[in-house]
């Protein structure tokens, strides 16, 4: 299951890839916001990082105006790497390199159709689990 996250900012954006994971049959638990409100992105980062650190989800999506503050608050928590990516390159290195658990994206720096590759890139590259990068991502963890 998918925790998904994102502020007023990125509430449209995240309407096209919960559309994607419905498309998908992609589970996944949305967290809010609902709605173009104003609100704060530190509480939405923050529950779709427990849910994603005590293993009620397996990965998280996370989107912000520019995805900067909401991986910010989300690599607060223990456990978490969260990833900023604006390409499908750097989404497929995260996943292959860090184990990143949560993919963070702006919404005001890509658009939907560059988003929903780097989504599925995100959610469909495994960790390599080479020795190199498990060493880092322990060391990371310490």
């Amino acid at each position: 299951m998918i925790a998904l996250g994102c502020d007023h900012g990125g509430y449209p954006l995240m309407k096209e890839v919960i559309a994607y994971l419905d498309e998908q049959k992609i589970e996944y638990q949305n967290f809010g916001t609902f709605s173009e409100e104003a609100c704060d992105y530190p509480v939405f980062a923050k529950q779709v990082a427990h849910a994603v650190a005590d293993g009620k989800c397996e990965k998280g999506i996370l989107i912000c105006g520019t995805g900067i503050g909401i991986s910010i608050a989300a690599n607060k928590v223990r456990g978490i790497r969260a990833a900023l990516c604006g390409d499908c390159f750097s989404a497929k290195a995260t996943r292959e390199h860090n184990d990143a658990n949560i993919l963070a994206m702006g919404a005001r720096v890509i658009g939907p159709g560059l988003a929903i590759e780097i989504v599925k890139t995100f959610l469909e590259t495994p960790y390599s689990n080479a020795p190199r990068h498990a060493n880092r991502v322990a060391q990371i963890e310490d």
